[in-house]
């Protein structure tokens, strides 16, 4: 029998716990999100971040630009941002529109408000071994709900399917961290199933129709962080759960696995900044 690893569960115990803890602050964190543009998508995920934050106790602005903004422009609210004492944290809503260089963008942030964890210098804190100002919030989300269901890490081979920035690279190195032997798969590897087949933690973060039962080990842990509709609109990941639930100890769902840990993060990463800083 499959354990599902129940991401919302955990996500209102962090956040329960972090209103009390905020409810003993004098001043209150502010975290400032720049959208940019008109994407559905984004603006339902910075709306939900809003709600969040206002839930615990943390001031939130959101900052809406329209599409056409220069480089320049953006890069000088932040510049703004960053020299700003109330502002604690500062997140950049992705995808950018294509005549603004997201790197340059990232580049921006100071690292004591880079929220996500994404600017270079806090990237290169986390492959050379060091401790980032925070740890990106999709990777933190996935340690935290496999530490809360005493998923052992050290020791098991961990295969992460997808290397983007955003979760297989830095989740790879924080597997390493904790002493995993890691793998990465992308859309170049060839016999995918004969790697996976070899998992004992399954991450799969692509977002398409990827991982099928057939293709995994009995009594793996399976980490399903990709998440868009199928053909007939229904919302899915790249694990079918059908066939993957009969042979893995442990599950995320989608929806509500990784998702609701990825802004459980974004608080906690809020509130570490804030702290950080007010030391």
């Amino acid at each position: 029998m499959t354990t599902i690893l129940d991401g919302k569960k955990l996500r209102d115990k962090i956040i329960e716990n972090l209103k009390t803890k905020v409810d003993t602050f004098d001043e209150k964190p502010t975290l400032v999100v720049i959208l940019v543009g008109e994407n559905p998508a984004s603006k339902i995920y910075v709306n939900n971040k809003k709600k969040m934050a206002e839930k615990i106790g943390i001031h939130s602005e959101v900052i809406n630009y329209p599409a056409n903004i220069t480089e320049a422009e953006l890069l000088d609210k932040i510049e703004e941002l960053n020299n700003n004492k109330k502002v604690t944290a500062i997140l950049v809503q992705l995808p950018l529109p294509k005549h603004i260089s997201k790197d340059n963008v990232m580049n921006k942030i100071i690292p004591s408000k880079d929220v996500d964890g994404f600017t270079p210098y806090n990237f290169g804190k986390l492959f050379s071994g060091e401790t980032p100002t925070v740890y990106p919030c999709t990777p933190k989300g996935i340690l935290l709900l496999l530490d809360e269901y005493n998923i052992e890490i050290e020791g098991k081979h961990v295969v992460i399917v997808g290397r983007s920035n955003i979760v297989g690279k830095p989740l790879s190195q924080m597997m390493l961290n904790k002493n995993a032997t890691v793998t990465i798969c992308h859309s170049h590897t060839k016999n995918l199933s004969q790697i996976t087949k070899t998992a004992d933690i399954l991450v799969s973060a692509v977002g398409k129709n990827i991982i099928e039962g057939e293709m995994l080990k009995t009594d793996c842990v399976i980490v399903d962080v990709g998440i868009f509709k199928d053909e007939n609109g229904k919302t899915r990941g790249d694990v079918d759960f059908e066939s993957a639930s009969k042979i893995a100890s442990f599950i995320s769902p989608v929806p509500g696995g990784v998702g609701p840990m990825t802004i459980a993060s974004l608080m906690l990463n809020t509130v570490e900044l804030f702290e950080k800083n007010s030391l």
